[in-house]
């Protein structure tokens, strides 16, 4: 392993490098060609052999669409063809893209962005038909997976995830209201296929609202589910829900994995820290999940049972020692309820667990390996009526916010035959990458500070690592040219794994001579600060421009921090207590806790207008 170095590293233009940005896809290899998407929707082709650009396809967004993407601007991939490169957009837009020269063959509006819908997964293309899912389920919208032909655009069918009035599934759903038009249940993964059964398999995001239950009476399928439909004619086949009822945000964005022991078997792990063990063909689970009774809470309508998978979870699923200032209930347990007034620690939360940074399997040892946070959020419900139409605002009925707690990380061995554990273990920061397993019985990893890792696949143990400049948080992938093996990543960062930004395309080889660079080596001046002992905070001239605030804040802090600043996706820490803006400058400058630095990412004047505007606008009456 100590051989294994880059054979050539290439920059994106710098495509992707904002602070909203995040770096999440896996790079596709065919025929001497790399093809990676950037954050922003930038798609570039690269010569396998140098590295050296062959094209590149820069996707232009509407200038007001950028408050209805939830979580970060990424990209988690790009799909594939014989002749076509396929590339789903934040604008909801569908892109065919000539593979060779990368000119645009069509582009289809898939779903509207104005009503809260974007692409952020890898469209799948499978036997002339492009399929996608559609993120968005904090905004009000109804779960969707489309096909549509590869060839002209033309969309072939559409099976939504919530059902409507007359479909298998809508008494699920209160029958006096339209709370099902707005159900969620979101597609955050490219779904699995097999030829054999003719069945395509996704798992679904969360019920909306995300956090109040009393709008939703029922199951409401098939949110935060397993789903199998017909490949060619997108028809229900069947379902397997994990959660019902969900309020905790207890979705499913892990994607699906197939694989064949006794059964022809799938696997997915859960939000809930669960791995849930199917047949393919039926759903029927292999190994057993049981219906048991959980806490209830009237205010949420909640389910009085839930699924619990026979076997281990990957990650704690209660809270041992409570953190200060928190109210923790029933040992923070899973599926601990709350209510209106009534803020409860959870643990797992919606921030940790297997989130989409994808699972890997080894056929020859039928182990799954997971890569995980461990983390606890506070939760609570807040009064919330069903929208009149798609207004693509959040809908989410509730909040969360963060605790005095690093956010942590777990990577976790289950065996597949029982849902047990082989073995586990824990980071200090999160797992926010995905794992790669190879026949030469490693495990690829990347970590957020930059490190691209190789663990031996029985043990978990690091056997070699090499820093990449930025966030290692994308799935890397390996591939044979000219009889070589090689393994290729992209490294540019996360929002929500608070790692440094970057553009980079690194190619490595066991006969590679390019050494690791250093961290933060693609952010202007970083390096350098690094180098000498830390940043210097610079207060720049003249009065906020608060306009110019609220936009940075809405890009960049609101993931973390939520739309009231009290608290997001990423267990951010409430900003209610910051005293004065020269205080809020060195933060957001130098860092603080799991947030990072916004040194080069930020100019002085956007760091004092996004400063002003929390300390004197975010917080008025």
């Amino acid at each position: 392993m100590a051989q294994l170095k880059g054979v050539w590293r290439a920059h994106l233009d710098g495509s992707g490098m904002g602070t909203r940005n995040s770096g999440e896809a896996q790079p596709l290899y065919d025929d001497g060609v790399l093809y990676v998407i950037t954050g922003d929707d930038g798609v570039f082709a690269l010569d396998a052999a140098s590295g050296a650009q062959k094209w590149k396809y820069e996707a232009v967004f509407p200038e007001a669409m950028g408050k209805s993407v939830c979580c970060g601007w990424t990209s988690r991939g790009v799909g594939m063809s014989e002749d076509r490169i396929f590339v789903g957009q934040l604008d909801a837009k569908l892109v065919a893209l000539d593979k060779a020269t990368g000119a645009v063959a069509w582009e289809v509006q898939a779903a509207r962005w104005e009503d809260g819908y974007s692409i952020t997964s890898a469209p799948l293309y499978y036997e002339g038909m492009v399929i996608t899912g559609f993120s968005g389920a904090e905004y009000g919208v109804r779960g969707m997976v489309k096909a549509f032909s590869a060839d002209t655009g033309e969309e072939l069918w559409t099976f939504y995830t919530v059902p409507g009035p007359g479909e298998f599934g809508h008494d699920t759903w209160p029958q006096d209201s339209d709370a099902w038009k707005y159900g969620g249940g979101t597609v955050w993964q490219t779904p699995a296929v097999d030829p054999a059964l003719g069945l395509l398999y996704f798992s679904t995001g969360n019920p909306g609202p995300d956090y109040n239950g009393a709008v939703r009476a029922g199951d409401n399928l098939f949110t935060a589910s397993i789903v199998a439909i017909d490949a060619k004619t997108g028809e229900y086949r069947w379902h397997f829900q994990q959660v019902h009822h969900d309020i905790w945000d207890y979705d499913a964005p892990n994607p699906v994995i197939l694989f064949d022991m006794q059964h022809q078997a799938l696997a997915q792990a859960s939000k809930a820290g669960w791995v849930y063990i199917l047949d393919r063909a039926t759903g029927a689970p292999i190994v057993g999940i049981e219906e048991r009774p959980v806490p209830q809470e009237p205010e949420q309508l909640t389910s009085p049972t839930q699924p619990f998978p026979i076997g281990d979870a990957f990650v704690p699923q209660s809270i041992d020692i409570p953190f200060e200032g928190t109210n923790v209930v029933n040992e923070g347990r899973i599926f601990t309820p709350f209510g209106i007034d009534k803020p409860v620690l959870v643990q797992p939360s919606p921030a940790g667990s297997a989130n989409w940074p994808p699972s890997a399997y080894d056929p020859t040892r039928h182990i799954m390996y997971i890569c995980a946070a461990e983390t606890a959020m506070t939760l609570v419900q807040e009064e919330i009526e069903v929208p009149e139409d798609y207004l693509g605002e959040l809908y989410t009925g509730g909040g969360f916010g963060g605790v005095s707690a690093p956010q942590r990380g777990i990577i976790a061995a289950m065996d597949m035959a029982t849902n047990t554990l082989v073995w586990q273990w824990r980071w200090p920061e999160s797992c926010y990458s995905g794992f790669l397993a190879t026949a030469g019985d490693l495990l690829f990893v990347g970590r957020n500070d930059g490190r691209l890792t190789a663990l031996d696949i029985d043990t978990g143990r690091q056997l070699w690592a090499f820093q990449t400049g930025a966030g290692m948080n994308a799935p890397v992938t390996t591939f044979e040219m000219d009889g070589k093996q090689y393994v290729a990543a992209y490294s540019a960062g996360n929002i929500f794994a608070g790692s440094h930004h970057g553009d980079s395309g690194w190619l490595f080889a066991l006969d590679g001579t390019l050494p690791e660079t250093t961290p933060g080596d693609t952010v202007p001046g970083l390096a350098d600060a690094g180098a000498t002992g830390g940043v210097d905070v610079v207060f720049a001239e003249g009065d906020p421009d608060y306009a110019a605030g609220e936009a940075l804040f809405k890009q960049t802090c609101m993931p973390c921090h939520g739309d009231d600043g009290m608290g997001g996706h990423n267990n951010g820490m409430p900003l209610n207590n910051l005293p004065d803006i020269r205080t809020a400058i060195s933060v957001v400058t130098t860092g603080r806790n799991a947030m990072p630095t916004f040194y080069g990412a930020l100019t002085p004047e956007q760091i004092r207008d996004v400063s002003g505007y929390i300390v004197d606008r975010l917080f008025e009456e």
